[in-house]
């Protein structure tokens, strides 16, 4: 099973040579497996790469995400067909049912304000509780935009008064680059099952390639909120992007097991997917905030 974050972070040359990838720069080479490997980072634009190599990554559905020439996540390679009947699959999406998908986001951020209050009560802030009472609140499809007052109260809770997520710093540039790393695992996992990134539940803008994948990461966000809270962030390098990529590592619970967040989040992906297709959302796991 894959389990490797690999970011690559100087000049180099990447190649493939009998399923290992193969980093060559001016002092050594090194050889991974490509197997082990769930995502890849290529931080610097001196980066080389072979086309035998991409090809290869991809086949393996390992998740290749290419940065800028600031080292911030820009874009990321995915395969056309992620599924062997990925036109069943889109298909079925098309004619997803309209109930099912609002029930799927009104639990989806419920999640996301539990864990946010989970949050802000693991560190002894007090506006936990009126996350608490926006969670009684909750209207079906959140028409009432709990989600939008919570956001608000939780940021400011975390971050000061005045904190606001439009404001240039070092705060939004680790939160974005965080968010940026987890919406491209989510894109991974809604590819290799088969579906469209752009139709999404609730999200509908003809702008956002990744609608869908926007939906289903919102109550992981507060895994990058919860790291970033305790990161020295005087500055925001090479050092302190590391520690957010690392967090695909991290142990998570889901389905009453401890399992690698890469993981966790293919899990429940696949559970929202058919919990929508079968129009039954007991079949959705969710990751659990300790």
């Amino acid at each position: 099973m894959s389990f490797r974050t690999v970011v690559i972070t100087k000049r180099c040359k990447l190649d493939l040579k009998i399923g290992y990838i193969v980093i060559r720069d001016e002092v050594e080479t090194k050889k991974i497996f490509l197997n082990e490997i769930s995502t890849l980072i290529l931080e610097t634009t001196a980066i080389s790469i072979t086309t035998a190599l991409l090809c290869e990554l991809i086949k393996n559905k390992i998740n290749v995400i290419l940065c800028d020439e600031k080292r911030n996540p820009l874009c990321e390679v995915l395969s056309l067909y992620g599924s062997h009947n990925t036109s069943l699959r889109v298909k079925a999406q098309t004619n997803w049912d309209l109930y099912t998908k609002q029930t799927v986001w009104t639990e989806i951020v419920y999640q996301k304000i539990l864990n946010q209050s989970k949050i802000l009560k693991k560190y002894g802030l007090d506006e936990y509780a009126l996350l608490q009472k926006y969670l009684e609140e909750i209207a079906f499809y959140d028409e009432t935009n709990r989600e939008g007052h919570s956001a608000k109260v939780y940021f400011n809770a975390l971050f000061g008064k005045g904190f606001s997520r439009s404001k240039d710093c070092n705060i939004n540039a680790a939160l974005n680059y965080g968010y940026n790393i987890l919406l491209s695992t989510f894109n991974r996992e809604i590819i290799l099952n088969g579906y469209l990134t752009q139709l999404g539940i609730f999200h509908d803008n003809m702008y956002n390639k990744f609608n869908l994948s926007s939906d289903l990461m919102e109550p992981f966000r507060v895994i990058i909120d919860e790291c970033v809270y305790n990161m020295d962030l005087t500055k925001f390098e090479r050092n302190e992007k590391l520690q957010i990529v690392n967090l695909l590592n991290k142990e998570v619970i889901i389905e009453g097991k401890r399992q690698y967040l890469n993981n966790a989040i293919k899990i429940y992906c696949k559970s929202v997917l058919e919990a929508i297709t079968d129009r039954d959302i007991s079949l959705i796991s969710f990751i659990e905030i300790e």
